[in-house]
């Protein structure tokens, strides 16, 4: 029997992988293979390049060195790699995105012409994009329902992985190819007007690989699980389970961490937010274009700030410099760790979008350049939530008060001394980037929150008549809203 290919992406473990499972059945032997693809990684930030780079090296430790990577347009690499190794099964995780989507087409089409066979099994989600339908057989348009019906229907159970004979073929590339000089403003569609913010390498990320995803999975369940639903709103408690990069690169499965959660509040809570993350990527699924666009029609018509008073509005937001203590710890630690907790990322979304007035795509870009668990889907639909042009969405008036914000959730200032008293943290230079220092906050807040709040309700106002005039009664569009706030992870 000939050689199977198993094509990683979003899926870097050994256990409970269903494609490996396809391709040892398969093949008498199985080819590890990583594409560095440069549509998908060259418009990625420093930060998940580099947690990308060092969860790659642990899987090629564990594959006992035999991981072959590549770099090129997949739908070039994969057939290549599969003719080399004389393999006619090339195994994936499905990848429900929408360039993945496109990109395993093309690499399909092109492994047939040379009689071999893509094959996609499962997927990073607990249920599979597109697989949920509510009661009259349409997508879910809210967060409830598509939770009812998620636990109505359930998910698989982990499996151990398959015992395997790797083989590789040559590679053209290593994962340390992925610390190489990112894109610098002005280039993959980065606005030119970031030159000198900070976007280098932040100075404390998580430790990468499966091996750390299962510590911290082990760790979260003894000291934190059975406080979660009490305290899991409160930044300054750190009592989240910080587990959102394992699964976006697929060191766990979301399937492995509720095992792991077994039963009681905390689970239940827990299962909620894992819910969360298969929702946004079935609206993906649905509607690609939610990426970019908002689903609200109303959310066409709204006013946004631009010109230089915007962007030094911006610049504050990003640097952790406005006076408003929860936003700025917020975004200082989106620098310093590459990733925030969630209440603290929807004060500061709601602050740029209704504070600042500006487009939720300027953070959704930000955010997405810095996060170590930057996930299109999730990151995406999250900021449309705040904005209130997305499925499911807040409704536009639920502006929050920063400041009430910070008082409610993070009452002793645990969060904000951890993050603004001491003046800020240095972040590490990365080539191409320059580094920067954010100094002490401002003791001058950038705007008045209520002054703003009046601004923010009558440009909605504003976009409602306008999308109503346009034929779309009430600036929606067929889109019931959920009526529960959405809830920090």
């Amino acid at each position: 029997m000939p050689a199977a290919v198993m094509w990683f992406r979003r899926d870097l473990r050994l256990d409970d992988l269903p494609a490996l499972d396809v391709a040892a059945a398969a093949g008498d032997a199985v080819v590890p293979l990583f594409v560095l693809d440069p549509r998908v990684y060259g418009p990625v930030g420093p930060n998940r390049r580099r947690f990308l780079a060092c969860t790659l090296a642990e899987l090629d430790r564990q594959l006992g060195g035999k991981l072959v990577v590549r770099r090129g347009d997949p739908a070039d690499v994969v057939p290549a790699v599969a003719a080399e190794s004389g393999a006619k099964t090339v195994a994936i995780t499905a990848d429900f995105g929408p360039y993945g989507a496109r990109r395993d087409r093309a690499v399909g089409v092109a492994l047939a012409r040379q009689g071999a066979v893509l094959r996609a099994v499962g997927s990073p989600y607990l249920v599979e994009p597109g697989t949920l339908r509510s009661a009259g057989g349409g997508r879910f348009a809210v967060f409830t329902a598509y939770l009812r019906a998620l636990e109505r229907v359930g998910w698989e159970a982990p499996s151990p992985g398959p015992l395997v004979r790797f083989t590789q073929v040559g590679g053209d590339a290593a994962p340390d190819d992925l610390l190489g000089p990112p894109a610098r403003p002005g280039e993959q569609g980065l606005p030119a007007w970031w030159r000198g913010l900070p976007m280098g390498l932040a100075a404390r990320l998580p430790t990468a690989g499966t091996a750390a995803a299962h510590a911290a999975l082990g760790r979260f369940v003894q000291h934190s699980l059975g406080t979660y639903a009490q305290l899991r709103d409160n930044p300054g408690a750190d009592a989240t389970s910080r587990l959102s990069p394992y699964l976006h690169f697929g060191s766990l499965h979301p399937r492995s961490v509720l095992e792991a959660a077994g039963t009681g509040k905390g689970a239940d809570r827990l299962r909620t937010e894992l819910a969360w993350r298969d929702f946004y990527a079935d609206v993906l699924w649905h509607q690609p274009r939610s990426a970019r666009e908002p689903l609200q029609a109303f959310g066409r018509h709204l006013r946004w700030d631009s010109g230089g008073a915007a962007r030094r509005r911006f610049e504050a937001w990003a640097t952790g410099t406005t006076g408003y203590e929860l936003v700025d710890a917020a975004m200082r630690q989106l620098l310093d760790e590459g990733w925030v907790h969630n209440r603290a990322r929807m004060v500061a979304a709601s602050f740029l979008v209704k504070d600042l007035h500006l487009d939720w795509r300027l953070g959704a870009r930000w955010f997405l350049w810095h996060l170590v668990d930057g996930d299109l889907a999730s990151n995406q639909h999250g900021w449309q939530w705040v904005a209130g042009t997305g499925t499911d969405a807040a409704p536009f008036h639920r502006i929050f008060n920063p400041e009430l914000q910070r008082q409610r959730f993070d009452p002793e200032r645990a969060y904000v001394r951890r993050y603004v008293d001491a003046g800020g943290h240095p972040v590490e230079e990365d080539a191409g980037a320059a580094a920067a220092t954010i100094g002490a906050p401002t003791m001058e807040v950038v705007v008045d929150h209520a002054a703003e709040r009046r601004e923010a309700l009558a440009r909605f106002a504003e976009a409602r008549q306008s999308a109503a005039m346009d034929g779309h009664p009430g600036g929606q569009r067929g889109v019931r809203h959920g009526s529960r706030e959405r809830a920090g992870r």
